[in-house]
């Protein structure tokens, strides 16, 4: 068998190992040591988001010709688990940013790109807009409607859940213009946070993820110029989970951050506490602990870039892997990060260690952007369309 050359071989590009780096030792300087009293008085992370705004890592996949650093869907997700590795409730200013923005990328004219896109590259947040309280996981069923009046349109309706909420600038909403037609009659848009009839609710208090602000939003009336649709009326709901299928890697990609964090202290920490006159780290029942959490994060890291990249070559059939990527890996960090505090002891239950907050945080990326079960249904459901 012929040799591969070495630039074909399975490996990362250099760009992406010297992004790797530079996106650490922001995290590690700028966005580590508040993570603590993010967390403690569920503030938002305002050091992390102006450092990653100076920096342009708050909304790297913005193309160039908006005014973005145009990175690749991978790159997006290296930045997103950098930042996640050190804290989760910052890592969602780039991970909401590309959910908010992503379907408007796909499916919006150059004319909305161009109202849009230059401004959160330049700082302004973007948040997604689908859930409603009675409508989760069966989106479809949505109430939130949006009728044409005249030179607008005019919304109404709530939504909830929404990262970011109160934060965001620009929010991408989807809401049935057609009752009639099902899944087929709702359409999406884009509203901005000073639009007439629109309101942000009250923010939920969270288990974790303390940092990112959780809100509900009102539509009363709320009138948008006619050009903020997102495609034509009708294709709204096919625009939300393409959405999807872009964006459940960077929720793998979170997850695999907070695994690594938790890890990456665990490690130091059973190297250093000593019981029975060594390091904890010489019991065989802990070195199987660590050889365990360790091969499940490489396994998930591996998985979330595949996923990464199909969405990036915009290959046929993303919908499985994207899924799996994020199932998988929010299950590993859930595992890891339970390990983790499991190696520390007693002072892993305690909030003078990271580990018990990273716990908490991974709760969340088996929930958000797909429950974990019905991730499960989307991809049986792909593999019997085969």
């Amino acid at each position: 068998m012929t040799a591969l050359p070495t630039d074909s071989v399975f490996a990362l590009p250099e760009e992406h190992h010297e992004l790797r780096s530079a996106i650490r030792a922001l995290a590690e300087k700028e966005i580590a040591p508040f993570a603590a009293d993010v967390d403690e008085v569920a503030r938002f992370p305002d050091e992390a988001f102006q450092a990653l705004t100076a920096s342009g890592f708050n909304a790297v996949h913005v193309p160039e010709d908006y005014g973005g650093q145009g990175a690749d869907a991978v790159a997006a997700c290296i930045v997103i688990e950098e930042v996640a590795r050190v804290c989760a409730s910052s890592s969602l200013i780039p991970a909401v940013n590309k959910l908010g923005t992503m379907g408007l990328m796909l499916s919006g004219s150059d004319e909305l790109k161009r109202q849009v896109l230059p401004s959160v590259a330049d700082g302004a947040m973007a948040s997604y807009a689908l859930s409603e309280r009675e409508a989760g996981s069966d989106a479809a069923s949505m109430r939130t409607r949006a009728r044409e009046d005249g030179n607008h349109w005019v919304i109404n309706g709530s939504k909830c859940w929404i990262t970011n909420g109160g934060r965001s600038t620009w929010y991408t909403v989807m809401a049935v213009t057609d009752p009639a037609a099902g899944s087929r009659g709702i359409s999406a848009f884009i509203v901005h946070k000073d639009d007439p009839g629109f309101t942000v609710g009250p923010l939920e208090k969270k288990l974790g993820i303390k940092g990112s602000p959780t809100a509900e939003l009102y539509f009363e009336d709320c009138t948008i110029p006619l050009d903020r649709i997102i495609g034509e009326p009708g294709t709204g709901f096919q625009t939300a989970l393409r959405t999807l299928d872009h964006t459940r890697p960077t929720i793998g990609a979170q997850a695999v951050g907070i695994a690594q964090g938790a890890l990456d202290f665990a490690l130091d920490y059973v190297q250093h506490r000593r019981q029975f006159g060594k390091p904890i780290s010489s019991f065989q029942g802990v070195e199987f602990m660590l050889a365990e959490m360790t091969m499940r994060i490489e396994a998930a890291r591996l998985m979330v870039y595949a996923a990464a990249a199909r969405a990036e070559r915009g290959e046929k059939d993303m919908t499985f892997t994207a899924a799996a990527a994020k199932c998988f890996a929010s299950d590993v960090a859930m595992q890891v990060t339970t390990d983790a505090v499991q190696l520390l002891g007693g002072a892993g239950y305690t909030r003078d260690f990271p580990v018990e907050r990273m716990m908490r945080d991974a709760k969340i990326t088996q929930i958000y952007e797909g429950t974990n079960q019905i991730l499960r249904v989307v991809m049986a459901r792909s593999l019997l369309k085969r």
